[in-house]
C-alpha cells in the first residue's frame, strides 16, 4: 500500500474507532507527522488523559504504552509494536530493587518514569529527566535510591545535597555518545550550541552550552539567537526541531544515538494495530494504582 493510502486508512480507522494518536518525538518522522500530539513520554501520558477519545495508540515503548495505561484505566491502549521495550528500562528488575531497599530502609525509591510499571509500584515518587532535581529536592530524606538511570542520577546528585544511590543502568543511545563526539562535532560546526540531554554521561554533559529535556531542548533551541545546534540526544527529535524553528541548523551527535526500539512503529504497525485493535497494554490493577501514587506524587511537585 502507497503511503497515501496508508494515512488516508488511518485517518478513517481512527475516526472509526474514536481513537487518538500519541507519537514520542523520539519516533520516525511519517509516524510524528500523522500523530495527532507528539510529546516526550509524560506529556504523552498526560495527553492520554486529557484526549476524550475511547483509544489511544501510542506509539512508542512499552513503558510509555503502561504509562498511558496507569494515567486512563477508562481507555484502551494500544501499542503497534508490543515488542518495542526500553533498553534502559529492562536494566531494572523488582526483586534487585526490593533488595536495594532492604539495604537502605531509610531511602525513598525515586523511578524515573522510563521505567516499567512494576517498578514505579515499588517507588515512592516518579520523575522526569525535566523536573528530576526538584522530585529529589522535595523529599524529607538525607538519601535516595534513584533507577534506574545513573547518568541522570549523576546529574541529579551533582545539583542536590543529598546522597544519591543510583541503578546501574543507562540508555544505551544516549550513553553511547562520547566526550570525543562532542569535541568533534564542536570543531566541525564552532558556532553550533552543543545542547545534550541528562541521560549523557558526566563528561559529555560538561561540554554542553545547555542541558534538557527533550521539549526543553526544542524550547531553548526555538528561543535561543544561535542559528546552529549539535543535538546530544536521539537523533529522531531533529524532526521535531525543524518543525519548531526550521530556519535553523541541527546537527545529530553521533550516528550511535539512534533508538532502534523506537523506530520499530511505522504506519503499516499503526493501520494493523487499528484494524485488529491490538496490542492492548494492560496493567493489573494493585500495581496500576500504587503506581499512579508515585506518578501523582511527582505531578504535585512544583517546578522552579
Amino acid at each position: 500500500m502507497q503511503q497515501a493510502d496508508l494515512i488516508k486508512r488511518i485517518k478513517e480507522l481512527k475516526l472509526k474507532r474514536n481513537a487518538v494518536i500519541l507519537s514520542h518525538y523520539y519516533s520516525r518522522p511519517e509516524v510524528q507527522d500523522i500523530a495527532d500530539f507528539v510529546g516526550d513520554s509524560l506529556a504523552l501520558s498526560q495527553e492520554a488523559v486529557r484526549q476524550d477519545a475511547e483509544v489511544i495508540v501510542f506509539c512508542g515503548v512499552h513503558f510509555m504504552g503502561e504509562s498511558a495505561a496507569i494515567l486512563s484505566s477508562n481507555k484502551m491502549v494500544l501499542l503497534p509494536e508490543i515488542d518495542a521495550t526500553c533498553p534502559m528500562a529492562d536494566m531494572v528488575n523488582v526483586e534487585g530493587l526490593k533488595k536495594l531497599k532492604e539495604e537502605h530502609p531509610d531511602a525513598p525509591v525515586v523511578s524515573y518514569v522510563n521505567s516499567s510499571a512494576a517498578i514505579k509500584a515499588e517507588s515512592y515518587i516518579c520523575c522526569t529527566s525535566a523536573n528530576a532535581v526538584e522530585v529529589v529536592n522535595s523529599l524529607d530524606a538525607d538519601e535516595v535510591i534513584f533507577v534506574p538511570d545513573k547518568n541522570l542520577a549523576a546529574y541529579v546528585a551533582a545539583r542536590t545535597g543529598k546522597k544519591i544511590i543510583p541503578w546501574e543502568g543507562h540508555c544505551p543511545s544516549h550513553h553511547q555518545i562520547l566526550k570525543e563526539d562532542v569535541l568533534k562535532m564542536k570543531e566541525k560546526h564552532p558556532q553550533a550550541k552543543f545542547i545534550a540531554h541528562p541521560e549523557c554521561r558526566p563528561e559529555v554533559l560538561e561540554l554542553a552550552d545547555h542541558i534538557a529535556s527533550t521539549r526543553g531542548m526544542i524550547l531553548y533551541a526555538k528561543r535561543s539567537p544561535a542559528q546552529e545546534f549539535i543535538i546530544g540526544t536521539e537523533c529522531g527529535l531533529i524532526h521535531g526541531l525543524l518543525k519548531a524553528a526550521p530556519e535553523k541548523k541541527y546537527y545529530c551527535i553521533s550516528e550511535f544515538a539512534c533508538c532502534p526500539s523506537m523506530k520499530m512503529v511505522n504506519l503499516e504497525k499503526i493501520l494493523a494495530s487499528l484494524e485488529k485493535m491490538e496490542s492492548k497494554v494492560t496493567v493489573p490493577e494493585d500495581v496500576r494504582i500504587r503506581a499512579k501514587e508515585a506518578l501523582d506524587r511527582m505531578l504535585a511537585v512544583k517546578l522552579k
